[in-house]
């Protein structure tokens, strides 16, 4: 069985949780509602209240964390660190002044994250039960790195697993359900630690200082730039959120586009922004499931929304994109993956992305090579991501006591820990961001090399009416059609 608080980032590769809410968080928006059979599936240990733990067990986990910790610090001597519990008991590890400590105030806490890995620390942390010291990074990079390989999954979980992955399904309607439980929350809050144009996606960074509205400006505009967008081509963004890239599209290449989210709020901001910029004639936003749309399009595109599809509907993903994008036409995928393909960790899938998964590279080449979508280039921005949380992070505690006015203190826990998680994610474990670049069939349009992707400055937030960047060694009129976005989904 596996002992050790570490698990809570390295089970993430091997685990899924069953989407549950707790009794004791009814009536909250945010939080998945925990079924009593979850708490009666745990060890004992981890289930029962406090003052209920025989002296036997409570030092059976003491052995087991000690053991653990000491096996960690002993292949990572450079990490110094320290563990509190709940009766006064200090441990340090390692020499030197310590990097992080950890400090658990309930017996509760320590045998949930023993019996559940993140999720059970996840859910000590946003109760109070668990409190981290120092550095955040240091604590996942120890975690992440440390060798644990021998650890077994505890066979009460093994069986949950089981029947996680019979029931995963992501139909229009759950699909529906999961977007408004991570996207719904609110524009007021996303618009606290976003850049200006509300991109919720990983930002492109030329150097690591590279502010964040530059950096996603950089991003939007190199998706542009590799898709070799021409005025008056017609774009379909799949999961479109606030509008960022459909605007830049339209604004800075001309082209008409048609963006879907399956988030109402986000949607009534994005046709708000549209309507600011003056471009009702060049861009729609529909609220629709990708499964909805009709028409052929120039050029198809998907940041960060693949995730949300789930492992049994990527077939039915696949396909439509082959039916959405005209033969010939250039697509670009922008998505979180995994070497090995997987769910995200159990605490994340259930506090924050439901019905989440993470495909690798190979199982999306195999998806696309079968439907003749021919990947033309395939960049790894694995980086920038991390430094695009960090920005995150750094707005978000910029704005911790209004959005704790907005929510409640375990609401700004949660958002905190996936912040940090995930940026540690990025940088110490097997979490990538694939942005792969495909043509629907055999196309020579395609530039020779990707000198113009990167070569020039990106546009400034001024619309551009005269030059605008090219497929090299392709001449096109500068001047765009204008057309109403109502005639986005014709068939060309």
């Amino acid at each position: 069985m596996g002992t050790s608080f570490f698990v809570f980032i390295l089970i993430e590769q091997q685990r899924t949780p069953i989407h549950s809410r707790c009794r004791s968080l009814q009536g909250n928006p945010w939080v998945p509602r925990a079924v009593e059979r979850r708490n009666a599936s745990l060890p004992p240990c981890a289930r029962r209240g406090r003052g209920t733990y025989s002296v036997r067990r409570v030092d059976a986990m003491k052995r087991a964390v000690h053991d653990l910790l000491a096996r960690a610090a002993a292949a990572h001597p450079e990490t110094a660190f320290t563990i509190d519990l709940w009766d006064g008991s200090h441990h340090t590890f390692g020499e030197g002044e310590p990097a992080f400590g950890l400090r658990f105030t309930t017996r509760r806490a320590l045998g949930r994250t023993l019996a559940s890995g993140f999720l059970g620390f996840g859910e000590g942390y946003m109760a109070g039960e668990i409190e981290v010291s120092g550095s955040w990074d240091r604590l996942f990079a120890l975690a992440l790195s440390a060798d644990l390989g021998r650890v077994r999954m505890p066979g009460w979980w093994l069986l949950r697993y089981a029947l996680r992955r019979l029931g995963d399904r992501n139909s229009r309607r759950s699909a529906r359900r999961n977007i408004r439980h991570h996207y719904d929350l609110g524009n007021d809050f996303y618009r606290l630690w976003l850049d200006e144009s509300l991109t919720y996606s990983s930002a492109y960074f030329r150097t690591p200082d590279t502010g964040l509205e530059t950096a996603q400006r950089d991003k939007l505009e190199l998706i542009c730039r590799k898709l070799g967008l021409q005025p008056g081509q017609t774009l379909l963004d799949v999961g479109c959120g606030w509008g960022s890239l459909v605007l830049h599209a339209a604004r800075h290449h001309g082209v008409r586009a048609l963006g879907c989210t399956l988030s109402q709020r986000q949607a009534e901001l994005a046709r708000e922004r549209v309507r600011q910029a003056g471009l009702e004639d060049r861009v729609e936003i529909r609220v629709a499931d990708y499964r909805e749309l009709s028409g052929r399009f120039d050029r198809w595109v998907s940041v960060g929304m693949a995730e949300h599809v789930g492992k049994a509907y990527l077939p039915q993903f696949f396909d439509h994109v082959t039916e959405r994008l005209r033969p010939g036409g250039l697509g670009l995928l922008h998505l979180i993956g995994k070497d090995r393909p997987g769910f995200g960790d159990p605490w994340t899938l259930t506090y924050i992305f439901p019905g989440g998964y993470l495909p690798s590279l190979d199982q999306l080449s195999r998806l696309m090579g079968r439907r003749d979508l021919r990947t033309v280039d395939v960049e790894n921005l694995r980086p920038h991501y991390a430094l695009t949380l960090d920005r995150w992070r750094e707005r978000f505690e910029a704005h911790v006591d209004e959005i704790e006015r907005m929510y409640d203190a375990r609401f700004v826990r949660m958002w905190r820990l996936f912040l940090l998680s995930s940026a540690a994610s990025f940088r110490y474990g097997n979490t990538r961001v694939f942005q792969i670049l495909f043509t629907n069939g055999p196309s020579n349009e395609v530039p020779l090399t990707r000198e113009g992707w990167y070569r020039t400055a990106p546009p400034s937030d001024r619309p551009q009416t005269r030059s605008r960047p090219r497929v090299p060694g392709r001449e096109r009129p500068v001047a765009a059609r204008q057309a109403g976005a109502s005639h986005l989904a014709q068939a060309h």
